[in-house]
């Protein structure tokens, strides 16, 4: 009985001695809303992390803080704001940033913080790409008398573009 028990450990050790331990990177970072209350929950932010050379992606969600953290496959990563329950305003700039380590620890961060807007930003009311007053419909509004008593002609005059008569 002891020499079956110690062949069976023996087995055992073997085994495990063949197993290759992959090395993993834990990313932990959080998002940041720039023009939310400081009891603002920031539940439900969708994050994806994308390695070089690698074809999976990988998904997060925040918790109420706005902070996660998932296994990174490689050490050359990228982590994107995707976005949340509620529409997200994000710049161009800080949508995309890279995912670097951080001194002295086993984890890693992002090299630029991870930041959104509830709301257009005033810098791009208007003029940028958050939208314009008139950003539902063009169409032709014709001069009516007033005396007529008549709603705009927009309301039942469509505008129609005439292509191609010769």
């Amino acid at each position: 009985m002891a020499v079956k028990m110690q062949a069976q450990m023996l087995l055992f050790a073997l085994a495990l001695s063949m197993v290759e331990f992959s090395i993993c990177h834990l990313l932990k970072d959080s998002v940041s809303c720039l023009d939310c209350l400081d009891s603002s929950n920031l539940a439900g932010i969708k994050i994806l992390v994308k390695c070089n050379q690698m074809e999976n992606v990988v998904m997060v969600t925040t918790n109420d803080h706005g902070a996660f953290e998932t296994q990174l496959p490689s050490n050359n990563c990228q982590a994107k704001i995707l976005g949340g329950p509620k529409q997200l305003y994000v710049s161009r700039k800080t949508m995309v940033t890279n995912i670097m380590k951080v001194d002295e620890t086993d984890s890693y961060t992002t090299s630029q913080p991870l930041s959104f807007y509830t709301s257009c930003p005033l810098s791009q009311n208007h003029e940028g790409k958050c939208g314009t007053p008139n950003d539902a419909s063009k169409t032709v509004d014709l001069p009516l008398p007033r005396e007529w008593g008549l709603a705009p002609s927009s309301y039942y005059i469509p505008f129609m573009p005439i292509i191609g008569i010769p």
